[in-house]
């Protein structure tokens, strides 16, 4: 058996001229970039809760505040960084943090222990609440940024349930 002749064999090549890379809708970036600011306030309200906490249980909710700041600003990392992935230009700057942010404003003075867990669980749903918004545009547009998406969920979840539980009674 032969081969057949160079000419007549089947390719699965491409051109290098037909190779595109998926670049994000300007919807998509608008979507992506309501999670990054809400995840980097996040981050920020966590900090201010964590410098001035002060009450019962201090230490512990000190603590797991500091793993709250961790996993907003890894996500929000993670989020501007897929931007980036798919040519999308994310905005991170203080002023456009403050004037978009869907959370709610954290206080400036002293707060007790139990009045941090409610803001923060409050302030941690509602990046929640946006990431879920934004969901079902981003799964339509792009799969793989709707698994980062549920990934960041499961962690705010479950980080929101430990915080809020120092204020359950039974």
């Amino acid at each position: 058996m032969t081969a057949a002749p160079r000419a007549q064999q089947r390719t699965n090549r491409r051109l290098a001229d037909d190779v595109r890379n998926f670049t994000g809708s300007s919807r998509l970036a608008g979507s992506l970039q309501r999670v990054l600011v809400d995840l980097i306030e996040l981050h920020l309200q966590g900090k201010q809760a964590h410098w001035n906490v002060v009450g019962s249980n201090f230490r512990d909710l000190h603590l797991q505040l500091d793993e709250l700041v961790d996993a907003a600003r890894e996500s929000s990392d993670t989020i501007a960084e897929r931007m980036r992935a798919l040519d999308l230009v994310p905005d991170g700057r203080s002023d456009t943090i403050a004037a978009t942010t869907s959370l709610p404003p954290f206080p400036a003075q002293e707060v007790n222990s139990a009045d941090v867990v409610d803001l923060i669980t409050t302030r941690t749903y509602a990046a929640i609440d946006t990431i879920r918004d934004v969901h079902d545009d981003v799964d339509a547009e792009d799969p793989s940024t709707s698994d980062l998406l549920h990934q960041i969920i499961e962690s705010l979840e479950k980080l929101a349930w430990m915080i809020k539980s120092e204020n359950r009674k039974v």
